[in-house]
C-alpha cells in the first residue's frame, strides 16, 4: 500500500528552528518526525511513501540516503508552486502513479493511532475517503465533523458556537483515499481537501470517518514541539541522550532530550527542555522550557525560549520568553 506524506509546509511557526531544518525532520525524541510517522505506516502495511514537497528535496535525500526508511521506500514529489492540500496530495500521487486504495499523512502531526483501524473500516464500509478523527475538549476552537451511525460524514461545522453541534470530533489529519480522488482536483490546480474536496465528498455520500481517543499533537508551534518530546521522554520513563553526547560533570538533565554530538558543560541544569544535535550548554547555564540549537553562553539563565542554529546566548544573560534569532516579520 501506497502513502503520501505531506511535508512541503515552511514551518514558519517553529522559526527559528525550521531556518536550517525542515520541519519534518525535526526530531522528537532524538527521532526525526518524519521517521515517526513512516514507522506509524509501515505498521499498517505501508510499504512505500511519497513525500509531497514544496522545495527542495535535497535534506530529506540526505536523512535517507539509501530512499528508505526502515521497511518502506520512499518517493520524493517536488510541486513546481504551491498546490494546498489537495493540490499537493493529487500532483504526489500522479508523480508515484498511484492507481489504489492510499494513506494521506500529515508531516507535522504525530498519533498513536493504529493506521490499519481506519484502512480496515475504509474497505470494509466501501467509502472514496475515510477521516481519522479525535475528540477535543473545546470545539469552538475547531471545525468539527459530523457523522450518521454509520460513519458517513454528515457536515462539516466551523468553529461553532454552542448549540449549534453536538459534535466533538475534529479532523485529525489522517485519511485512507480512494484514486478517485485524485480524479476531483484538477491537473496542476490549487485546491483546498479540506474546503473543496472533502465537502464535494460529503454531497456525494462517498465520505466517512473514524473516531477514536488515541493520542494525538500537531507538532507545528513551539509549545506542542516540546509537549510531544515531553510525551516522549514520559513515555521513556526518563531524560533521552544520545551515547555521543558530552555531558560534563555535575550536571542535572531533568525530563529532556539531548542530542547526538551535543555538549552540556560542567554544571549546567537542563529541564523540561530539548538540545538539538550539535547545540551547547555552558558552564554552569540553567536551561528550562526550552529547545536550543544553537550556543548558550556560561552562567545563562533561559526559560521559554528558541534557539536557531545560528543562535548565541552570551555569557551570563538572563533571557526569557524570546526566539533567537529573531525570525523576519516577527
Amino acid at each position: 500500500m501506497d502513502a503520501v506524506i505531506l511535508v512541503g509546509g515552511f514551518g514558519t511557526r517553529l522559526r527559528p528552528l525550521t531556518l536550517s531544518v525542515p520541519k519534518p525532520l525535526l526530531p522528537v525524541g532524538n527521532v526525526p518526525i518524519v521517521e515517526r510517522i513512516i514507522a506509524s505506516l509501515e505498521r499498517a502495511g505501508v510499504t512505500r511513501a511519497v513525500l509531497a514537497l514544496g522545495f527542495k528535496p535535497e535534506p530529506f535525500i540526505a536523512a535517507f540516503p539509501d530512499g528508505r526508511c526502515g521497511g518502506v521506500a520512499l518517493d520524493y514529489a517536488v510541486e513546481p508552486e504551491p498546490l494546498d492540500t489537495a493540490g499537493a496530495i493529487a500532483f504526489a500521487a500522479r508523480h508515484a502513479r498511484i492507481s489504489s486504495t492510499f494513506v494521506v499523512a500529515n508531516g507535522d502531526i504525530l498519533t498513536s493511532l493504529d493506521v490499519s483501524r481506519i484502512v480496515d473500516f475504509h474497505r470494509e464500509s466501501g467509502a472514496e475517503g475515510t477521516l481519522h478523527l479525535v475528540p477535543v475538549d473545546d470545539p469552538s476552537q475547531f471545525g468539527v465533523v459530523e457523522t450518521d451511525p454509520s460513519g458517513r460524514v454528515r457536515r462539516f461545522v466551523e468553529k461553532p458556537a454552542p448549540g449549534q453541534s453536538t459534535s466533538r470530533n475534529v479532523n485529525a489529519g489522517t485519511y485512507v483515499l480512494e484514486p478517485s480522488v485524485i480524479d476531483r482536483v484538477p491537473l496542476g490546480g490549487k485546491v483546498s481537501i479540506e474546503r473543496v474536496v472533502f465537502p464535494a465528498m460529503v454531497e456525494s455520500a462517498s465520505l466517512f470517518a473514524v473516531a477514536t481517543d488515541d493520542a494525538w499533537i500537531d507538532t507545528g508551534r513551539p509549545e506542542t514541539f516540546l509537549a510531544a518530546n515531553l510525551a516522549t521522554i514520559d513515555a521513556a520513563g526518563g531524560s533521552i541522550i544520545d551515547p555521543s553526547a558530552r555531558v560534563g560533570t555535575g550536571c542535572l538533565i531533568e525530563r529532556s532530550v539531548v542530542g547526538a554530538g551535543a555538549t552540556v558543560d560542567a554544571g549546567a541544569r537542563i529541564t523540561g527542555s530539548v538540545v538539538f544535535p550539535g547545540a551547547s550548554i555552558g558552564v554552569g547555564a540553567s536551561v528550562d522550557a526550552s529547545l536550543i540549537m544553537g550556543r548558550v553562553g556560561d552562567r545563562v539563565v533561559a526559560v521559554d525560549v528558541v534557539v536557531g542554529e545560528d543562535g548565541v546566548i552570551d555569557d551570563g544573560a538572563r533571557i526569557s520568553g524570546a526566539k533567537i534569532p529573531v525570525p523576519e516579520g516577527s
